[in-house]
């Protein structure tokens, strides 16, 4: 059988490599707002985040949201981060 390739994304906040499957993908859409993308499909700049609280307290620290996106992102959006992470 054929082996198939592990895609990988890294983390804002740990810097690390893993497969994409594992984390949660935020998204800048066409209007200019971060959005949670649940699904991994829709249309944009997405950036990668581990399901650990932890990366994402790093990736606020060090200001990874807005050197990746250009924008802060909004407090009920890191809101519905820290839910996807708490409920998995």
């Amino acid at each position: 059988m054929k082996v198939r390739k592990i895609p990988l994304r890294m983390c804002l906040g740990c810097q690390e490599m893993k497969p994409k499957k594992e984390l949660l993908r935020i998204v800048k859409t066409s209007e200019g707002v971060l959005e949670f993308d649940p699904s991994s499909k829709k249309n944009g700049r997405g950036a990668y985040l581990c399901q650990c609280p932890d990366c994402l307290i790093k990736a606020l620290k060090q200001n990874r949201f807005e050197k990746t996106f250009g924008i802060k992102p909004t407090k009920e959006m890191l809101a519905e981060i820290e839910r996807q992470m708490n409920s998995s």
